[in-house]
């Protein structure tokens, strides 16, 4: 008896917590509402047969309990029962997938005047590619990426000359318009959502898969990876801006297309000679660093990160407040007239000799190994050397002292959470993961040893 009424409650406890329950779906901003509509149709008929079922079963308990003088009956078969469960079982399944299947038909078939572009994703980032003034996609291949042609786009094929390029986790697109969007995957199994637009579709190494939308709202709305893809998969986000058209048209203009990346004048080593004059004073004639001056090593670091870290100070990406080094680099960097020095700066600081940083920290090799090997060789690599490709710079050999105080602010916020601060939010989880100084300087130690 009991038993029959805690089900009988737990039935009628369900069905008003989700009439009361705040969890309900974002709005909508795109034309996919027929994807509420199917998972809908799936809560109704499992929520009817969820209720139908337990009350059956309460029913049961309290129709059939023991009690004096009744003896249960066996009965082996019942082929009128078995009849209705399958024909009910039937209708359930049908109600559930009819829907879906009428729905993913409309997925696969991409209108006729959707407008293409590409996602392309890599541990832990996106990066995009829209057709240029023919309309046309040129032919790209994980085989040609390098790292002045990160999109691995075949230089042969005319059609790509003017595709356009946007290397980083934002993308834009035009409201009212639908658009066919090419996934595909440089490295490893990653997955392509929008929870406001409802659509959801993987990247599979090899293969081009693809799913069509139509923005319905301006705004600008998240782009998560929801296959686990590595240590980093947390923090692949990235997010798709809705313009009116023309806000779009002015956006994309400004993109660089492919073939203007790669007619980038050589940079002048000399000019950036002159210009590391200034830097000298606080990094050394070499780019050896001088902690006293709260300058690191420079020399042996790769050229693209020092680049992108001078743009960060100057646009103020770096530098804020609790960050006093920062504070100081950012009217050094200002100095820098355009991306033109700033290059040459960078091909400069290449040509220096790349002399092991002085050892100044100290600490448990062994475990500084371990936390080394779990949250940052994936990335590092496992000689400390970075790469291009996973946006990491070179650790082993440079300023041990450096290493802990951007750890340090990595951890307290000082650093990596600025919006345009895209890859410093990846460190902002790798520094989260190790517990304090002691641990932070453990694994300098162990990179110390990487020299």
């Amino acid at each position: 008896m009991t038993l029959s009424v805690v089900i009988f409650l737990l039935v009628i406890g369900s069905v008003i917590f989700h009439f009361a329950s705040p969890w309900w779906f974002t709005d909508i901003a795109a034309d996919w509402g027929p994807i509420d509509f199917t998972i809908n149709v799936t809560f109704w008929v499992t929520g009817f047969v969820f209720i139908a079922i337990n009350l059956f079963l309460a029913y049961c308990i309290y129709k059939f309990r023991q009690k004096e003088g009744h003896k249960a009956v066996y009965e082996p078969e019942n082929t009128k029962l078995e009849v209705i469960l399958a024909a009910v079982t039937t209708v359930g399944v049908v109600l559930m997938l009819a829907p879906g299947l009428f729905v993913w038909a409309t997925i696969v078939t991409v209108p006729d005047d959707a407008t293409e572009f590409e996602v392309m994703g890599q541990q832990w980032q996106w990066a995009y590619r829209y057709p240029g003034a023919d309309g046309v996609l040129g032919i790209a291949e994980t085989a040609l990426v390098t790292e002045s042609n990160p999109y691995g786009i075949n230089e042969e094929d005319p059609n790509g000359q003017d595709d356009i390029i946007v290397m980083g986790p934002e993308m834009h697109l035009p409201v009212g318009r639908p658009v066919k969007a090419l996934l595909r995957s440089n490295d490893t199994l990653h997955n392509y959502t929008v929870p406001q637009f409802r659509v959801k579709m993987d990247l599979v190494p090899g293969l081009i898969s693809y799913i069509w939308f139509e923005p319905t709202k301006t705004g600008r709305y998240d782009i998560l990876c929801e296959e686990l893809c590595g240590i980093g998969h947390f923090v692949m986000r990235g997010a798709v801006v809705i313009d009116t058209q023309d806000d779009f048209d002015s956006w994309l203009a400004v993109q660089p297309t492919f073939a203007e990346t790669q007619a980038l004048a050589a940079p002048s080593v000399a000019a950036g000679q002159a210009q590391f004059a200034l830097c000298a004073t606080c990094h050394g004639a070499q780019g050896e660093g001088n902690q006293a001056l709260n300058g690191p090593k420079l020399a042996g670091q790769q050229a693209w990160y020092i680049e992108r870290q001078l743009k960060y100070f100057k646009t103020g990406v770096r530098g804020g407040e609790g960050d006093s080094g920062g504070q100081a680099m950012a009217p050094m960097a200002r100095t820098l007239a355009n991306d033109d020095a700033i290059r040459n700066m960078a091909a400069y600081i290449a040509t220096l000799p790349d002399n092991a940083a002085q050892t100044t920290v100290s600490g448990d090799i062994e475990n500084g190994e371990d936390i080394y090997s779990r949250n940052c060789a994936a990335c590092h690599l496992e000689d400390g050397s970075g790469t291009w490709y996973t946006d990491a710079p070179t650790l082993a050999g440079m300023s041990d002292w450096y290493f802990v105080t951007q750890v340090n602010n990595f951890k307290s916020g000082i650093r990596g959470l600025h919006a345009d601060d895209y890859y410093g939010e990846q460190m902002v989880g790798m520094a989260a993961a190790m517990s304090g100084l002691e641990e932070i300087e453990d694994v300098a130690t162990y990179i110390n040893s990487l020299r």
